[in-house]
């Protein structure tokens, strides 16, 4: 057998190359990654030609694997989902949960992470259960899906504000005792206001009857279901930031420093349903 030249080697390798599966990912955009987002932080935020918070920041991991320029669209939450099905954006961010309901009208990512509602709370106490709510006052936001979870608790006295930053005002003054909110807008703004002497602790229940409230959650992103490459080329970046830990090493620039948000720690709502029976959900420990 005659040894290989070096053109005929280089013709080898560009051979084998070309065979190996490619991933070729078709933008709403050439040569962009458009994303639909809130600005909602601790989620996501557009800055110095940059997404930046949690689920910017991975967005932009994707972007750079995929050599896109990423093109950002802000815009109100009841816009973002509409966007994506219209194909005016390529994906859409901003702390989104999983649900049955949203996987059928969009290819929904792998989570990026995980989260459970819990109690924002005075660091002097503790309470991690539903129980531990019995008798309190409580705040929470208007249209917030869990608020018949939270009006079925024995005692409970329920307060529901416009906004976070109206909720712990009333807390800070006494006038409630706790706050449910969104979990991760809650932990970030904890870790950014330590004057406040407040903590979260997510529940520690995993009660049927109150799914919502006590469920595990997946946060992920949405893509138009008509865009596979896309969406299988934004879930191996998410595969390699689960395998090098590095979304646990993004989580901590943003409050997001517990277990709960990169272990899995409840029921498997997607097996079977947008995933095969038998996906297991990453983890990152």
């Amino acid at each position: 057998m005659k040894p290989l030249t070096r053109h005929r080697a280089l013709c080898a390798l560009l051979s084998l190359f070309f065979l190996l599966p490619q991933i070729h990912a078709q933008t709403v955009e050439k040569d962009k990654l458009t994303i639909a987002f809130t600005g909602d932080m601790p989620g996501t935020g557009y800055q110095d030609g940059k997404m930046i918070g949690y689920d910017g920041e991975i967005l932009q991991r994707v972007a750079d694997a995929l050599k896109l320029q990423v093109k950002p669209e802000l815009m109100e939450w009841s816009g973002t989902i509409a966007s994506v099905q219209a194909k005016r954006v390529d994906v859409m961010a901003g702390t989104m949960g999983w649900t049955e309901q949203r996987s059928k009208i969009m290819t929904l990512s792998d989570p990026i992470h995980y989260f459970k509602n819990g109690i924002m709370q005075p660091a002097r106490t503790n309470w991690s259960t539903l129980k531990d709510l019995e008798g309190k006052k409580v705040g929470t936001i208007t249209g917030f899906s869990f608020i018949p979870e939270l009006r079925s608790i024995h005692g409970l006295q329920l307060s529901q504000y416009d906004t976070s930053d109206a909720a712990v005002r009333d807390m800070l003054a006494g006038r409630i005792d706790a706050v449910i909110g969104d979990p991760p807008v809650v932990q970030y703004a904890i870790s950014r206001n330590p004057q406040w002497n407040l903590h979260f602790i997510a529940f520690t229940d995993n009660n049927p009857d109150f799914p919502l409230l006590t469920g595990l959650g997946q946060v992920v992103f949405g893509i138009n279901k008509d865009s596979p490459e896309l969406a299988a080329a934004i879930n191996g970046e998410i595969a390699k930031l689960w395998q090098q830990c590095e979304l646990k090493k993004i989580g901590v620039r943003y409050g997001l420093v517990q277990d709960v948000w990169y272990v899995p720690a409840g029921k498997n709502f997607r097996a079977g349903v947008d995933r095969p029976a038998d996906w297991q959900m990453p983890s990152c420990k």
